[in-house]
């Protein structure tokens, strides 16, 4: 049923990607028209539909119509970017090619490109709308099996069960140690040995095996009895305790390599990032210097104490400095206070529920960002006694010091703020470290902005 109504889908968005880059065409002509004379359209005509051919044709090739399920809205419209602008290339090298003496308005191409890019962008948000509407009725579902109850496993349940519009449904765990398992709402199925037919009696169609203390030996053991039931099979490996980034293949002097950790900021990076740190904290500032005044003169009338609040945190190479926040908590003397705060904290402020709710509090630290302790991107920094703690327990734990600490983070966009597990947030900070980008950048800041409206707990 998933794979047949997968498949109507997919014939859809094709025709509506076809539709909307004739479209495109069209509109681009009529624009166009507005403020120039244009020959007829039919002289366009056929550049519309090669460029509806080429659209279907480039998208093929760069994989847009197999679309996995949880691929974000943005990553998909970048990935569209790139795709309809090499098809608009395609278009007007064909056209050339096939009819040299049709004569075409640079400016037509050029608003057909963006016309493109919304209309079908602008279709796909639409059909991914039925799509997870039908999902989150139990149409287009998957039955998915969890192999490995320990913490890795309770993650992959806790995410699939936090998003009903992934269509998943989890049929139940397996795990050899029933003694640690203690799920809610997922049933405990059985052992490894029992997988073969567990498959079977559940009509699994996706296996995830998330056993982070596996062997290789016992990996690929489990991988085999898989695909002797004929299911799809994705493995949670612990990634980051021995690697982060992407494995590389290069040579030296003949002699192949494999790279399997590189520093991705450094050089001419750190200071396009710091540029684009100042630029940001600075504009940021100056437009919200109102509010923050305002919110100042607030808590002053809320409670007594001072507007802010600092607290001594380690961020690049383990240096600590005083990061700064509005004061969301009744004033007394840190000593007196716990270091960890988690959501819905008895000592917050009437005022302070609201400016945590939406992370208000954390505006004053683009003061920390412009005096160049922290940047607007990378891991959230700690405490000095957490980071003691958390550097015996957790491996590679200090590789988060290898850059600037940040307002937002990876390892927040995906989940992990608050009182959630460190072990966890490292994982995704290292995972950023080893793959930064300035467009990973902006992909963070963009996808943080609705999270301060939706997510009560702070950072």
């Amino acid at each position: 049923m998933s794979r047949r109504v997968d498949a109507i889908f997919n014939v859809a968005t094709l025709l509506v990607d076809a539709g909307m880059a004739w479209l495109a065409f069209y509109l681009s002509y009529t624009t166009y028209s507005h403020f120039r004379v244009a020959p007829v359209f039919r002289v366009y005509m056929v550049m519309a539909f090669i460029a509806a051919g080429a659209t279907v044709a480039v998208f093929f090739f760069s994989r847009l119509y197999h679309r996995p399920r949880g691929l974000s809205h943005f990553d998909e419209i970048t990935r569209i970017i790139g795709a309809v602008s090499i098809s608009v290339v395609t278009t007007v090298a064909f056209t050339t090619l096939l009819f040299p003496t049709l004569d075409y308005s640079r400016w037509i191409i050029v608003l057909a490109w963006l016309y493109s890019i919304l209309l079908i962008s602008l279709g796909r948000l639409v059909l991914s709308g039925i799509q997870t509407f039908l999902r989150e009725r139990g149409v287009d579902t998957m039955r998915i099996l969890i192999v490995g109850g320990g913490e890795t496993g309770k993650l992959v349940a806790d995410r699939v069960q936090d998003a009903p519009n992934l269509g998943y449904k989890i049929v139940g765990c397996v795990d050899d140690r029933p003694n640690r398992y203690g799920w809610k709402d997922v049933p405990y199925l059985g052992q490894t040995d029992e997988l073969e037919q567990i498959i079977e009696q559940q009509r699994v169609d996706e296996v995830i095996i998330a056993m982070s203390d596996a062997t290789h030996a016992q990996l690929l053991d489990l991988i085999g009895r898989c695909h002797r039931g004929n299911v799809s099979i994705k493995v949670l490996p612990d990634v980051f305790q021995i690697i982060a980034s992407e494995v590389t293949i290069g040579h030296l002097d003949g002699l192949p390599l494999l790279t399997v950790r590189d520093v991705a900021l450094r050089g001419w990076k750190l200071t396009l990032k710091r540029g684009v740190d100042v630029a940001l904290s600075v504009t940021t500032l100056v437009l919200l210097s109102p509010i923050l005044m305002l919110v100042a003169f607030l808590i002053k009338l809320d409670s007594p104490g001072p507007v802010f609040y600092t607290q001594e945190r380690m961020g690049l190479d383990a240096r600590s400095f005083p990061v700064i926040k509005f004061r969301t908590m009744r004033h007394a003397p840190e000593a007196e206070q716990p270091g960890w705060t988690v959501a819905n904290d008895p000592r917050r402020t009437r005022l302070g529920r609201l400016l945590r709710r939406a992370s208000i509090d954390e505006l004053p630290q683009f003061i920390n960002v412009l005096l160049g302790d922290m940047s607007v991107v990378g891991p959230r920094p700690e405490q000095p006694a957490f980071v003691e703690q958390f550097r015996r327990q957790i491996p590679r734990y200090m590789e988060r010091h290898r850059e600037k600490a940040g307002l937002t983070g990876w390892a927040q966009i995906n989940g992990l703020r608050g009182d959630t597990s460190i072990a966890e947030r490292t994982k995704y900070d290292i995972y950023y470290i080893e793959n930064w980008s300035l467009w990973l950048d902006f992909k963070i800041m963009l996808k943080t902005i609705p999270l301060l409206f939706r997510d009560p707990r702070a950072y």
